[in-house]
């Protein structure tokens, strides 16, 4: 009676532990499903070829599926920081159209002059004509 409860026990024990390695090679996977990774039918074959290098793919397989997330994509940038980097360009972006004003200002303010020393020659001139 023994013999047959000691196989058994060995029995559930192989099959525990042989599912057991299937759902720990299918969490890189499942994490890639969740953040909705572009490659993750390639992770999932890749947790399938490690069951055959005895796990040597595994952890990086777990860092390639954790790399991404579907909300700010491959990057590295944290939201402040992208933020920030927004405004910098935007400022450069103000700082380009002020400069892009004072050339305009300067070149309507030398136009004006011309056109003030011009009017003034005209009047002394009409003058000059008058007497």
């Amino acid at each position: 009676m023994l013999d047959y409860f000691a196989l058994g026990l060995l029995i559930f024990v192989f099959v525990t532990l042989f599912y057991g390695v299937i759902v720990i090679h299918d969490i890189p996977y499942d994490i890639a499903k969740k953040r909705n990774h572009p490659q993750q039918d390639a992770i999932h074959v890749a947790g399938w070829v490690s069951l055959f290098t005895l796990h040597v793919l595994w952890p990086f397989l777990w860092i390639w599926a954790t790399l991404y997330r579907d909300d700010r994509g491959w990057g590295f940038i944290k939201e402040d920081e992208a933020k920030l980097a927004e405004l910098e360009k935007n400022e450069k972006k103000r700082e380009q159209q002020l400069s892009l004003l004072q050339q305009n200002l300067a070149q309507a303010t030398a136009e004006l002059n011309t056109v003030k020393t011009r009017l003034s020659e005209l009047e002394q001139s009409s003058q000059v004509e008058a007497d």
